[in-house]
């Protein structure tokens, strides 16, 4: 053999490296646009702290306890929005306008790697976003509650209730055309967040049974339990276990139905 010939196996990267390689690119770009990044996950979730725990303590509607009660809340929501869409509108204009998602499927991996690789950032991003509302929402509260005993059950729920927001994210990217897009998440996104439990326990809707039971429905109530569960557990609060159980089957299927989807679109 010439100094020239190159063995298949040598000239074709494995699978592993090459979504390492994506994934990289990926986690690069975002932390070069970091400022961008931090602007669209914080900015809603600042504004509604601002408002829900300062403007209207000041005016005596709520007490100081709220606020450590909403932060939780509010990282949950940040996390799992984060994730969703991270996956979901790229998808959408890639499939579309873009026709980016074309140089990925030529990537020496199997198709549904790709896929999986959104979903991989979406979490990481997602993570990075939770992460983040803590010192911003001690410094719009002044403080922020914590639990040391609580950052395991912390960070698997994170994990767990971003792979969900990342699935679900995945199944509309693959499914939703682009001329639905605003009515689309203008009918998902509002019931997701104001059926999530972000701004008040479940077990404080006993009076309203009706919709405790419509939030029973909605993954990230669960999120948002298990995140109070684990930074203010004196709050009334889904078992964890619970939580953790339905966070761990839904992220199974949307991730399922938003493979099937994508093979589906990216074959076709």
């Amino acid at each position: 053999m010439t100094d020239v010939d190159i063995r298949p196996s040598e000239a074709r990267p494995s699978a592993g490296r090459a979504f390492r390689a994506i994934l990289w690119r990926d986690v690069f770009v975002t932390g070069k646009e970091f400022w961008v990044f931090l602007a669209q996950v914080a900015l809603q979730p600042l504004f509604m702290l601002f408002v829900f725990a300062k403007v209207l303590n000041a005016g005596g509607y709520v007490t100081d306890d709220y606020a450590h009660l909403l932060l939780p809340g509010i990282v949950a929501l940040t996390a799992f929005l984060t994730a969703l869409q991270t996956v979901s509108f790229p998808l959408i204009m890639e499939f579309s306008f873009t026709r980016e998602i074309e140089d990925r499927l030529l990537a020496p991996l199997p198709t549904y790697l790709v896929a999986i690789e959104k979903l991989t950032l979406a979490i990481v991003r997602a993570l990075a976003s939770a992460v983040v509302m803590f010192p911003i929402g001690a410094l719009v509260l002044g403080s922020a509650p914590w639990h040391a005993d609580g950052l395991t059950l912390l960070v698997v729920s994170l994990i767990l209730g971003s792979w969900v927001g990342a699935g679900i994210g995945l199944a509309l990217g693959t499914m939703v055309p682009p001329s639905k897009i605003s009515v689309i998440f203008a009918v998902i996104l509002t019931p997701l967040m104001f059926t999530g439990a972000t701004q008040y326990p479940w077990k404080s809707l006993d009076s309203m049974r009706w919709f405790q039971v419509v939030t029973a429905f909605n993954p990230l109530t669960y999120l948002s339990e298990v995140v109070r569960a684990a930074v203010v557990p004196d709050v009334p609060h889904i078992a964890p276990w619970i939580c953790l159980l339905v966070l761990t089957l839904s992220g199974a299927l949307f991730t399922a139905i938003g493979i099937r989807g994508f093979m589906r679109r990216a074959l076709s």
